[in-house]
């Protein structure tokens, strides 16, 4: 097997001059499978003009692909983030559509492409990752392949009537159809891809979801992916992480409830929205000041792109208005953490935790919702979760809520706080039996099985 994707699964660690594993589920998915049938794994290395030979890594091939910074700002900065996300998550911010920008996503699409070609062997499977890479499975058909192509999207797939916006849409959908499995998270983007291929194309649908078009079938998947929820729910249970837990409490005063959100800093995750919820909730209810934190965690995510350096400085504004109207001595309803936690203190914040906030206005699956779960070992808790998170589909035991109704969930928190959140609970147990059942082996099996591999 041979993965394609826009990243490596290793970064070059400057200090020592070697490469570091990266962290995720998707490496940990996927490591043994490629050490098993000696894979290839192609992707940038994540610094512009850095040119690397391919190595070994932890018993996988490593093949480093070079982009220029001129093409890793337009190619990434500016197609990727300024075109593609915010479509493909409903426009929450418009998206912009420059020529000057589609010029570099074909050209770095093609680099993927040829670097792809010149490392399949005969019998190869080739699996492309993701939405930066939508052009690769079309380009590997015109370059000869007729290998075993799959291609999975970890992002929301968009309703017909935002896609068709983009001035390239036919040749994105083009590029999709090279392949011979596509995979999404849900059943929602499943559905409006299908739309707008039968827009788009003279292609058709059998009865079985394929697609039909020129002469080739192309399966249709839903494959949504999982945690390594075993590994999770065994860290969470040591005793040195529910030590820690208890300290993160005691450091935020002992209040009656700790809420907790944790996400990359991005527009798309509902932050500011669950901060006015929270701050409507104590406008109702002046007898919880002092006696709720919430705890966001936002992770900093793409800060050379300038909407994701307003989203910032509106959060942070927000935070000061919030604390400055409700805090008491000691006290601030909400505190604010700008930076990635290490494992431990993260497993910690979500065993501190009695209600997770999980609000995205759109999002592909969001694993912060499972790893919550998975250590919720005790089936105590709460998990208030966006009906437009692709986890929604899986996880319908959450408490489950619009993130645009501010009102509607500063009700759900005045009802989860007046709750049983810190007695285990029959909603709990059964998340925890869907994400460990459904984990992100489960899911590598899944989208293989349908590859052949």
């Amino acid at each position: 097997m041979v993965v394609v994707a826009n990243r490596l699964p290793v970064s070059f660690n400057e200090e020592s001059g070697g490469w570091d594993t990266s962290p995720g589920g998707l490496v940990s998915a996927l490591t043994p499978i490629l050490q098993r049938t000696a894979g290839s794994w192609i992707g940038w290395s994540g610094i512009p003009d850095h040119d690397v030979e391919p190595f070994e890594h932890s018993g996988i091939r490593q093949v480093p692909v070079g982009l220029t910074d001129d093409q890793y700002r337009g190619f990434y900065v500016g197609f990727c983030n300024g075109t593609l996300w915010p479509l493909y998550h409903s426009a929450v911010r418009p998206p912009a559509f420059h020529r000057h920008w589609w010029g570099p996503y074909q050209q770095v699409n093609r680099i993927f492409a040829e670097a792809t070609i010149e490392r399949l062997e005969e019998d190869d499977i080739a699996w492309i990752q993701d939405y930066q890479l939508q052009l690769v499975p079309g380009m590997l058909r015109d370059l000869g392949s007729r290998h075993r192509i799959g291609f999975y999207l970890h992002i929301p797939f968009p309703p017909v009537e935002l896609f068709t916006t983009m001035p390239w849409r036919g040749a994105i959908v083009e590029g999709l159809l090279g392949s011979d499995v596509i995979a999404f998270q849900s059943r929602q983007s499943l559905a409006n891809f299908i739309d707008v291929v039968l827009r788009l194309t003279d292609a058709s649908v059998d009865e079985g979801g394929v697609i039909v078009w020129h002469d080739r079938r192309v399966q249709l998947q839903v494959a949504p992916i999982g945690i390594d929820a075993k590994s999770i729910a065994r860290m969470s249970a040591e005793e040195e992480i529910e030590t820690m837990a208890r300290r993160v409490r005691g450091r935020l005063g002992d209040p009656k409830v700790v809420i907790l959100g944790v996400d990359r800093l991005d527009y798309t995750k509902g932050i500011d929205h669950r901060m006015r919820a929270l701050e409507t909730l104590l406008e109702r209810r002046a007898d919880l000041i002092g006696k709720v934190s919430f705890v966001q965690v936002a992770v900093p995510s793409r800060e050379d792109v300038a909407a994701y350096q307003e989203i910032r400085e509106d959060i942070e504004g927000l935070v000061g208005r919030i604390n400055g109207e409700y805090a008491r001595i000691g006290r601030p309803p909400i505190h604010y953490l700008y930076r990635s936690l290490p494992m431990d203190e993260l497993l910690a914040h979500y065993r501190a935790a009695d209600v997770m906030l999980v609000t995205p206005l759109r999002d592909g699956m969001n694993l912060v919702a499972k790893e919550y779960v998975a250590t919720r070992h005790d089936d105590t808790g709460v998990l208030v979760l966006s009906e437009f998170a692709g986890a929604a589909e899986e996880l319908t035991e959450a408490t489950l809520v619009n993130p645009y109704d501010i009102d509607g969930l500063a009700r759900i928190l005045e009802s989860v706080v007046d709750g049983g959140w810190n007695l285990p609970n029959k909603a709990m147990a059964a998340l925890r039996r869907s994400v460990e059942s459904q984990d992100v082996f489960w899911w590598a099996d899944r989208c293989l099985q349908a590859l052949g591999l």
